[in-house]
């Protein structure tokens, strides 16, 4: 592919309308401005608890035996289906953040929350499947003493948000399963209602299925304050953050960052399924190499575009010790980033210059330039890693299925040629041999589409490797979305994916699941190489 269709960071304000367009949300595209081209690149306890008190048990959960933690158990507890903010309330009546990503059972982190109201309440909710209810109350606090903390500064180099607000309260998280939490904060009064994203980590992941979620991406959209990643209050590209802080709250979504549209809908299929699981984030696995050791798969969701070598570096290194790889978004892998400390620990700075690297005083000292992986210094496409190539944005367009005999389609009923309507959006990825492109690959879906008037294709891919890995790539965004799709679509939520759509999501990634849940999945399904039989001719998906 030659460098005008790579996508550079010349993109001016090319996505400050990202998040409206990826998940239809209203108040996402207030005040953000118009989209560039598709140039390939870018309440009181349920149980009856009482203030500060943990919620009372409705069983104990078994031991998990030779996968640790018991997913069937934990989500055999009755869940609390209340979790969900339903009072905003205005834009500051109340917010906060953890200063800690992750933490290990039993460890504790603080909260630092900004309120107008007196008093505040804390509601712990673990997220999962549970009957339905897609979360469990684990831990409420007594109400807590509110106060309006400072406003946020700008540094002058970076334009990096910062806060320094001061701790509200310390968490301890005794008791508490590991898994996926959004903490809520109720304002006294219901003057609001707000989400702080928290992850309880697992402290190893042989034999389990490891969900990492993508909070450095989450952070780069993040827009609190005026800048994120993308832009600032101009709406330019040239007045973006250079930097960005996870000591700030999640504008996005009342808080709780891209997490629900990305990321939940799947963890609620996988705890469903009983899938043993294991937990981290993408800060976890860059930090710590034996995080994904005797992993059976590792899980990519949504939407994790910024990555740190160290990331990538650990990923690779799974696959090539027999840890299956799922991709469940697409865009994936696209960033190059580097992680700091901020004023709160380490690994809370998500630093990514783009295009203005060479300024960067830490490319300055050596470190790799913050570009996108693709790119010089160093270009290193991700598709070695994903099998699939970022090619472009936005595009709303049915998926095509080419391959319906393969075992992922199993159960679905689908035809090759069958067409699911707005299902490949609002970014994919696609086979391109024209970058370093490991094989056998194996395409599965092979959808047209159209991105600002330049015909192209879009991707669902499965490789196997050598260690008997297998590695399968979704090729759309829209994929975790689409697995709570139900209705004819006419609505328009959730893109208009209808349940057709979500019925095919959720059997493919239930087939997925399953099988790479029990090992290296290319040693049972080798991928079969259709690239030539797909893309016709040299059989290089390049310009296709």
């Amino acid at each position: 592919m030659d460098q005008e269709h790579i996508a550079g960071d010349g993109e001016g304000a090319g996505r400050r309308r990202f998040l409206a367009l990826a998940t239809g949300a209203a108040a996402t595209a207030a005040g953000l401005g118009a989209v560039a081209g598709c140039a390939n690149g870018d309440a009181g306890a349920a149980d009856g608890s009482g203030p500060g008190e943990s919620p009372k048990p409705s069983g104990t959960p078994e031991k998990g035996g030779p996968h640790g933690f018991d997913v069937k158990a934990e989500n055999a507890r009755t869940g609390n289906a209340d979790w969900q903010v339903t009072k905003a309330g205005p834009a500051r009546a109340i917010e906060g953040f953890a200063d800690r990503v992750s933490v290990l059972p039993g460890e504790s982190f603080g909260l630092h929350v900004s309120t107008t109201a007196p008093r505040f309440t804390v509601s712990a909710y673990r997220m999962g499947w549970y009957g339905g209810a897609r979360a469990r109350l684990v831990w409420r606090s007594e109400a807590l003493p509110g106060a309006r903390q400072p406003d946020h500064t700008v540094d002058s180099a970076t334009r990096m948000v910062r806060t320094r607000w001061t701790r509200s309260t310390t968490v301890e998280t005794k008791d508490w399963p590991e898994g996926c939490y959004l903490l809520r904060l109720d304002a006294q009064g219901g003057e609001g209602q707000r989400f702080v994203p928290v992850t309880v980590r697992s402290a190893g992941a042989s034999g389990r299925t490891v969900v990492v979620n993508a909070v450095a991406t989450w952070q780069a959209y993040n827009r609190w304050g005026g800048y994120g990643s993308y832009d600032g209050p101009s709406g330019g590209y040239a007045s973006r953050s250079l930097a960005v802080t996870f000591d700030r709250p999640y504008e996005y979504d009342d808080g709780a960052g891209l997490f629900l549209v990305y990321e939940a809908p799947l963890l609620a299929l996988a705890e469903r399924l009983g899938i043993p699981l294991a937990y981290t984030t993408t800060t976890d696995v860059a930090r710590e190499k034996r995080l994904l050791e005797g992993a059976s798969a590792v899980l990519s969701l949504g939407h994790d575009e910024y990555w740190s070598p160290e990331q990538r570096a650990h990923f690779t290194a799974a696959r090539d010790a027999g840890t299956n790889i799922a991709i469940l978004g697409a865009n994936c892998c696209y960033r190059r980033i580097r992680l700091e400390a901020s004023d709160l620990g380490p690994d809370r700075t998500v630093v990514c210059y783009k295009s203005s690297y060479e300024q960067d005083p830490g490319f300055k000292r050596g470190h790799p330039a913050t570009v996108d992986f693709r790119s010089p210094p160093a270009a290193d496409p991700e598709s070695s890693l994903l099998g699939v190539i970022y090619d472009g944005y936005p595009v709303d367009a049915p998926y095509v299925v080419t391959n319906p005999g393969h075992w992922l389609f199993e159960g679905t009923g689908a035809k090759a040629g069958d067409a699911f309507a707005h299902l490949v959006g609002v970014e994919y990825d696609k086979v391109d041999t024209g970058f370093t492109t490991p094989r056998p690959i194996e395409i599965l879906a092979h959808s047209p589409v159209v991105c600002e008037g330049r015909p192209s294709h879009q991707d669902t891919a499965y490789y196997t490797v050598p260690s008997g890995a297998a590695v399968f790539a979704t090729g759309t965004m829209r994929w975790v979305e689409a697995l709570d799709a139900t209705g004819d679509g006419r609505s328009g939520a959730n893109h208009g994916l209808d349940a057709r759509s979500g019925a095919l999501t959720a059997r493919v990634t239930e087939n997925l699941l399953r099988t790479f849940a029990a090992g290296p999945a290319g040693r049972t399904h080798p991928a079969q190489d259709n690239v030539r039989a797909v893309y016709g001719g040299s059989g290089s998906g390049s310009g296709a």
